[in-house]
């Protein structure tokens, strides 16, 4: 065997050690997790960026807001998040203004209370498993250079039964123990900057949320006066 296939990808892999070995599986199974969710993410991203244009749309051409209420309710199921925090606000309105016996703050205020726990759950469903990105972003790295660190010392070890120590000797076995840093750092990158993406993209959602709660808030006070 020559030195370009001692040193080729599939060979190195093939003739590391155990663990290291074990610690390359683990990171290509993290990797191909995590791009999984990526485009899951992506994919949940962009759809409830374009539901929540469509709502704010059909919600500020001047609609009844019955008719959107019962829309939303006639198709719950092909709602978007900030339609279903519509519906749970305007719910809520409704029953508390049959209440004859309660003012209007309260009422505002518990289709506000309504609103902000739909919110809620419709936030933590769009930042669900971004912490598993995080994490393998942040550990992915230290997991491959543990691999190196074992592939290494496994290399010097394996130098002591040699008498003459030469770089063609050792060569093969760094490079093995590198591998798998080189797959740490090939799980870690695109996890972290997804990540990032995802979570920016997540507050701009978010932020678009609170403003259509407060002024619907505001709507619903002016309907009471």
């Amino acid at each position: 065997m020559n030195v370009t296939q001692d040193l080729s990808i599939l060979e190195l892999i093939s003739h590391a050690s155990l663990v290291v070995k074990l610690v390359m599986l683990l990171l290509t199974v993290v990797s191909l997790q995590s791009w999984y969710w990526i485009f899951r993410k992506a994919f949940a991203i962009r759809e409830a960026r374009a539901r929540t244009d469509q709502f704010e749309r059909d919600f500020w051409s001047g609609g009844d807001l019955n008719a959107l209420y019962q829309s939303a309710v006639n198709n719950r199921h092909e709602t978007g998040a900030l339609e279903r925090i519509f519906e749970a606000g305007y719910r809520e309105f409704v029953k508390l203004r049959n209440q004859k016996t309660l003012d209007q703050a309260t009422i505002v205020d518990g289709a506000r209370r309504a609103m902000r726990a739909t919110y809620q759950r419709e936030i933590d469903d769009l930042e669900a498993h971004l912490s598993f990105l995080a994490s393998v972003g942040s550990v992915s790295p230290y997991v491959g250079l543990f691999g190196t660190v074992w592939g290494i010392m496994h290399a010097f070890r394996g130098l002591s039964n040699m008498s003459t120590a030469t770089l063609s000797a050792v060569a093969p076995g760094i490079a093995e123990a590198l591998v798998a840093t080189a797959i740490g750092l090939f799980a870690a990158i695109p996890a972290v900057v997804a990540y990032n993406r995802f979570a920016h993209d997540g507050d701009r959602i978010a932020v678009r949320f609170e403003s259509f709660m407060e002024e619907f808030s505001n709507i619903l006070q002016r309907q009471l006066r």
